[in-house]
């Protein structure tokens, strides 16, 4: 899975990006700087963790938790039962 790693995380980026930029009207580079940053993204880059089956939307849910509560693992997408 390290190999296909950058991969992953290269769609993440991009998509992840797009979605803060629209909703926050950041530029593009604001929002990819502000997602590499960011807990989630480094909990998104930990092989370990296995993130990489959460959908783009969850992963923005998880960024945007992280952003109101300082804790990306307070998302309601993780935390739901």
């Amino acid at each position: 899975m390290m190999k296909e790693l950058p991969y992953i995380l290269d769609y993440y980026d991009k998509e992840v990006s797009k979605m803060i930029s629209q909703k926050y009207g950041y530029s593009t580079m604001d929002s990819f700087k502000k997602f590499l940053k960011s807990e989630t993204y480094a909990m998104l880059s930990n092989p370990e963790l296995e993130m990489w089956d959460f959908s783009c939307a969850g992963i923005f849910d998880m960024w945007e938790t992280e952003q109101k509560t300082g804790n990306p693992r307070n998302s309601l997408f993780i935390t739901r039962d």
